[in-house]
């Protein structure tokens, strides 16, 4: 299990930008037990972009947002309403909103971060991988973790040695910001690559004191 808690308002609001017509996706698996997803979650989400000036085109619940299939499934009948929208705001786990990105063509932003209790997490048989950093960007790179598809987990862009598309680590893989480049292409977000994304908080990626008093913690010893 991945942990979840929400990013700051403020901060969701930031990312959102002027968008002003967004959708509105929450996971019904982990991130409802972690109370950053499910009905409750996304009704409270609702309300407060509302507050802010936004109009909720749609909303929508999918049991498991890390599973591809539920996922173009259950959004299948959205399509119209995903259509008319900015952007589509996820309140999920980094896997969640990498799943979504991967097959809906519009920009995607997390409302939620992930961070580590410890222990192992389970197993996952696709590419989407989520570290746990505590201060996902996945809305500046398009959807695709820089971290975990990076060989050297670089926030700004491809290093030096990236060839014909390829990682210099291993040539047999995908450069992990060549993908982003050619995702942030697809969306209509280039100028994201224009901004200077601030270096990693690694302590972030620590539990909070309050969460390491909480049984979520506990259970993870």
């Amino acid at each position: 299990m991945l942990f979840t808690q929400n990013k700051p308002t403020e901060e969701v609001l930031e990312s959102l930008g002027k968008e002003k017509d967004i959708f509105l996706l929450a996971c019904n698996g982990c991130a409802e037990v972690c109370e950053t997803g499910g009905e409750k979650a996304l009704s409270a989400m609702k309300d407060e972009l509302e507050k802010a000036g936004k109009n909720v085109t749609g909303t929508a619940l999918v049991d498991f947002l890390c599973n591809k299939l539920l996922v173009a499934t259950r959004l299948a009948r959205e399509t119209d309403k995903i259509k008319q929208s900015d952007s589509i705001l996820v309140l999920t786990c980094g896997i969640g909103v990498q799943a979504v990105a991967k097959v809906v063509d519009k920009v995607v932003h997390p409302a939620d971060n992930t961070v580590s209790l410890g222990g192992l997490q389970g197993l996952w048989p696709a590419d989407e991988r989520c570290e746990a950093c505590g201060d996902c960007a996945l809305d500046y790179t398009g959807g695709i973790c820089p971290i975990t598809f990076c060989a050297k987990h670089l926030l700004n862009g491809p290093c030096g040695g990236a060839q014909d598309g390829k990682c210099e680590v291993d040539s047999e893989k995908d450069c992990g910001w060549q993908l982003i480049y050619e995702r942030l292409e697809k969306v209509g977000r280039l100028e994201n690559l224009k901004k200077i994304y601030k270096p990693r908080d690694h302590s972030k990626m620590l539990p909070s004191e309050d969460l390491r008093k909480t049984s979520f913690y506990d259970l993870e010893k």
